[in-house]
C-alpha cells in the first residue's frame, strides 16, 4: 500500500486555510506531521483521521498570534 505525503500547502488548500495557518498548526503539533530533513509533511490518511475527529484548534481562537 502506498502512502500519500502531502505538504502543508496542499494541506491548507484541503482545509479551507492560509500556508501560514497550516505552518501554525504544524508548529503547535496540533496537526499530525512527519518530519524529512527540515521538510514537513503530512501523512493523507492520518489528516482524513484527523479532520474525521474534529481535528484540534489554536489556542486562542482564530486571532493573529504575534
Amino acid at each position: 500500500m502506498e502512502r500519500v505525503l502531502l505538504t502543508l500547502p496542499e494541506v491548507a488548500k484541503i482545509l479551507g486555510i492560509t500556508k501560514e495557518r497550516a505552518y501554525a498548526i504544524a508548529r503547535k503539533g496540533l496537526l499530525p506531521t512527519v518530519r524529512i530533513g527540515r521538510q514537513i509533511r503530512v501523512d493523507q490518511e492520518q489528516l482524513n483521521s484527523w479532520i474525521k475527529s474534529g481535528g484540534q484548534a489554536l489556542s486562542g481562537g482564530w486571532r493573529r498570534c504575534q
